[in-house]
């Protein structure tokens, strides 16, 4: 991937979300002096989104089991139950 640069936020970083399981939550978060809530997806078991990082999106929350890609390796998110 490519390095980002905030003036062209095209070539920002890229995750890719896997649901493990129905109704795993993804928040972006803005970025500048207040931290909000930017957009929200809700995946279910098996579904896939690939986000990418821009100017306006710092951060981002994912709340139940899934897989997530970046280019820093696999992370998995929720109870390993």
């Amino acid at each position: 991937m490519t390095d980002y640069r905030p003036e062209d936020p095209s070539t920002g970083d890229f995750i890719m979300v896997k649901a493990l399981e129905n109704g795993v939550n993804l928040i972006g978060m803005t970025r500048g002096r207040d931290t909000r809530l930017l957009h929200t997806e809700k995946l279910d078991a098996g579904e896939v989104i690939i986000a990418q990082f821009t100017e306006n999106t710092s951060a981002m929350k994912i709340r139940g089991r899934a897989e997530i890609h970046t280019r820093h390796g696999i992370v998995h998110s929720g109870s390993t139950d």
